[in-house]
């Protein structure tokens, strides 16, 4: 795989930027901007997804899902979005790994790394006002070593 820029992940201002170095732009092996690009764009929501408002229909994602015809069902992004607004609860965390997995297939479908693992957790601070969820995620590239990546969301007041 080809060098790609690096991404980096802010994880309080919920945002990417890339990297600059003394005026140059960085570059990576491209398995880690290629993570962030997969969970951290909007994936259009499916049709039956509870949207976070609703009393709007923003279903968001990129518009080139609804025209690609490469692949079936190929789709960029993931739906991490839909949980923003979540309480931290069993069930959040059940989502918020399906939706890790589900926007990191592509990687093995198209023979990128050999395989993947999810794991989320939350903060056990049940006291907190600002509750957070992390995703760990373990990369095994073609070539056997592993890549081990972690990210936290957060939510504020949303605590069960």
């Amino acid at each position: 795989m080809a060098d790609d820029l690096m991404l980096t992940w802010d994880t309080d201002l919920m945002q990417g930027d890339l990297v600059i170095d003394k005026g140059d732009l960085q570059h990576d092996g491209g398995l880690e901007s290629a993570v962030r690009i997969s969970l951290f764009t909007d994936r259009r929501a499916n049709d039956d997804d509870e949207l976070i408002d609703p009393n709007r229909d923003d279903k968001r994602g990129w518009w080139g899902d609804l025209v690609s015809p490469e692949v079936e069902g190929d789709k960029i992004g993931s739906r991490l979005w839909l949980l923003s607004r979540s309480k931290t609860i069993e069930q959040t965390l059940v989502l918020a790994k399906e939706y890790t997995e589900e926007a990191l297939t592509w990687m093995i479908e198209d023979r990128v790394v050999s395989g993947i693992e999810v794991e989320v957790e939350k903060n056990d601070q049940s006291n907190s006002r600002d509750a957070w969820l992390a995703i760990l995620i373990k990369i095994i590239k073609t070539n056997k070593e592993t890549l081990d990546l972690r990210y936290e969301l957060q939510w504020n007041e949303q605590i069960s």
